[in-house]
């Protein structure tokens, strides 16, 4: 029997019931793999829910586009952004845009997801990579941050890197449906990327990633075939290897009797 796609009244009903799982896939067959696999939650690019096959590979997957605030614009690219989201089969949007952006998008109904913690895009005001909210004073900044999602509309919040005692008590002070990265188990949805679950990351490797594969063994060894396949083909060509008679096409011999005698003519 196939899953239905969770709606966002489902993901409200069970907020603080059971945990969820969620990933970052870039490509139709990571999609394609987390929908056999289970996985409930995915945060994808934007070209890839608008890719005409993708529904097909992942049909009930809840599918979360996303876009860094500067790649889209203003509120009202926002708007028309989400909008054009919505129509292609997404479930919700993220958006780590200001509050005034979420609550643009919120106040036309748009499902949005924010964040807070360690947000990529604005780490400079909190000093990097690195995790927030290990001091009491930053903590409380976060359930302000969360407190201000809220008023604004959004349906939930990626908690980033911070502490797992603040993300639970946050996540059981909040309506807000909370997506763990590297923040615990006292949230709503655990989420990791799948590159690094695939070990296909050569960068660093965040502390909350975890790698079950290793693709770019894989990866590695698929290109030393394709480099020795391609230097075969070169010394088969300099050695008149290729091609055979069962490469190409001949002519019957009277046909080519009758050409030659016609070259003959011309």
């Amino acid at each position: 029997m196939s899953r239905q796609r969770p709606t966002i009244a489902d993901l409200r009903a069970i907020k603080g019931k059971k945990q969820l799982t969620m990933l970052r896939v870039m490509t139709l067959e990571e999609a394609e793999a987390a929908e056999r696999a289970g996985i409930d939650i995915v945060s994808i690019p934007p070209d890839l829910l608008l890719d005409p096959q993708y529904r097909d590979a992942a049909p009930s997957l809840f599918s979360m586009p996303g876009e860094n605030f500067f790649e889209i614009g203003t509120a009202d690219d926002f708007v028309r952004w989400a909008f054009r989201m919505l129509k292609a089969s997404a479930d919700a949007v993220y958006c780590s845009a200001s509050v005034a952006t979420i609550k643009r998008m919120a106040d036309e109904s748009v499902p949005v997801i924010g964040h807070v913690g360690l947000i990529p895009s604005r780490r400079t005001w909190t000093g990097g990579w690195k995790a927030v909210g290990k001091t009491a004073e930053s903590a409380v900044e976060i359930l302000q941050a969360v407190r201000q999602l809220e008023a604004a509309g959004a349906f939930g919040a990626e908690i980033e890197v911070v502490p797992v005692e603040v993300a639970e008590a946050i996540s059981q002070r909040t309506s807000l449906f909370m997506l763990s990265m590297g923040a615990g188990t006292g949230c709503d949805a655990q989420y990791l990327f799948a590159e690094d679950i695939l070990g296909t990351n050569r960068g660093h490797m965040p502390r909350h990633s975890k790698v079950y594969r290793n693709f770019a063994a894989e990866y590695d060894r698929l290109q030393q075939e394709r480099v020795a396949a391609f230097s075969e083909f070169v010394a088969d060509v300099n050695t008149k290897a290729y091609p055979e008679d069962k490469h190409i096409v001949r002519m019957a011999p009277e046909e080519l009797k009758k050409f030659q005698a016609q070259l003959d003519a011309n």
